[in-house]
């Protein structure tokens, strides 16, 4: 088995954590909150009293931190600390420009770089079904995919140095978009005095089906296991979403593409978080269509 440093251990991290440690890795386990530390060692992990000690030991290291500025004060700290031929997994998402800033301090120092980061959310990360997609180089990817594997429903090398940064902010513009649709469409079917099974009846067998509707259903009742049946404790929060969307645009904007709805996503996600719904599921997006309150 392999020991394994884990840097960020929070809603994702702690479960994602505590699958390698079931698998029968060695985790050594850091975060700033005491309050994940508790959990994480509770779940089997070995506490650290920082993460420059958590990696010492470590032949692999997973990080999983807010931004892409965590990512790089966090590489430029352990980076000297780990051993020359150590691996590193970010699993975080951030911008496709820091992921590749990342993947050089890592090469500076000997060590061998991925980005890794996921989908699937909380509810994936405690099953060990999350789907990551990883850029990097493929010596990086083969030893990575082993580590992966507990945590995972697919993993999928998606090419090099940040291009799983790349597919990931490619594909949550695609479901900010989706649900937005999906949601409009439902309140349009309730002004036109349709019930929330018959549209869903029709919709996710024919030509308007999609994820956002078959598995994230933004009403109550078709799906339940979708987070409106919890009043939208978030499986994947709004606020999350928005910064998805921003990365984006941030991309679009220094790669010169055009995406219109992603941009119009961002929008409508940015006021539905304003007006408090940052703390919600990214599907709860339907009240601010319909004029509720967050």
């Amino acid at each position: 088995m392999t020991s394994i440093a884990f840097i960020g251990l929070g809603n994702m991290g702690n479960p994602m954590a505590a699958n390698l440690v079931k698998a029968g890795h060695t985790v050594f386990g850091f975060d700033l909150v005491p309050e994940n530390l508790a959990t994480a060692r509770d779940n089997g992990v070995t506490i650290m009293a920082n993460a420059p000690a958590a990696v010492k030991e470590a032949e692999v290291v997973v990080t999983m931190l807010p931004a892409g500025k965590h990512v790089l004060s966090v590489y430029e700290s352990i980076a000297p600390a780990a051993a020359k031929g150590t691996l590193f997994i970010d699993s975080s998402t951030i911008d496709v420009a820091s992921a590749r800033h990342a993947h050089a301090i890592a090469a500076r120092h000997g060590i061998l770089s991925i980005d890794a980061p996921v989908s699937g959310g909380t509810g994936g990360a405690s099953a060990g079904t999350l789907t990551f997609m990883a850029g990097g180089a493929a010596d990086a990817f083969a030893r990575a995919e082993p580590v992966l594997k507990p945590m995972a429903g697919r993993i999928v090398h998606c090419g090099d140095a940040g291009s799983g940064q790349a597919a990931k902010i490619c594909n949550n513009m695609i479901l900010g978009i989706s649900m937005i649709g999906v949601a409009e469409a439902f309140v349009l079917a309730e002004k036109l005095g349709l019930s929330h099974q018959a549209l869903f009846d029709v919709a996710s067998t024919s030509s308007g089906q999609c994820w956002s509707l078959t598995t994230y259903c933004p009403v109550p009742g078709p799906v339940p296991n979708s987070p409106a049946n919890r009043d939208y404790k978030p499986g994947f929060a709004a606020a999350l979403m928005l910064k998805d969307l921003k990365l984006a645009q941030e991309a679009a904007t220094a790669a010169g593409a055009v995406t219109p709805l992603g941009a119009e996503a961002a929008q409508l996600y940015a006021l539905f978080n304003a007006q408090g719904g940052g703390d919600t599921d990214f599907s709860g997006i339907i009240r601010f269509l319909r004029g509720d309150a967050a």
